[in-house]
């Protein structure tokens, strides 16, 4: 199973998952299953830690995919079906993420319940 990381799930994964739900957690652990790291989830880190919104690892991207993330990037299809979605959501981090696990058939790890309107399959 292929599984794209909220930007939540990504932090609490990196600092011991403790905060990780139980099903996420034992999805996260299982290595027969892919961990994404999206694009889109370092920009959102980068830019709330500029603004001092937000505590992370300086090295964040790296340190994610040392602990076995895939980087998976933001293509031009991902950009253009955030069109198509609904508008369930406002957060533009979000809707992309959406896009993105609907595309690459994903599974997103996330506590966000907003998700589920998008017929997106979640684990947490």
């Amino acid at each position: 199973m292929k599984l794209l990381l909220d930007t939540h799930a990504a932090l609490w994964w990196l600092d011991g998952g403790e905060r990780v739900g139980p099903r996420a957690s034992d999805a996260l652990v299982d290595s027969t299953n892919e961990v994404l790291l999206s694009a889109a989830v370092v920009w959102e880190v980068a830019i709330k830690r500029s603004l001092g919104k937000l505590r992370a690892p300086a090295g964040f991207a790296a340190e994610i995919q040392s602990a076995g993330a895939l980087p998976l990037p933001v293509t031009v299809a991902h950009a253009e079906a955030v069109e198509q979605l609904p508008w369930h959501h406002r957060d533009p981090f979000d809707r992309l993420l959406i896009a993105q696990a609907l595309a690459e058939g994903a599974t997103l790890v996330s506590r966000d319940e907003q998700f589920a309107a998008y017929g997106v399959p979640l684990v947490w």
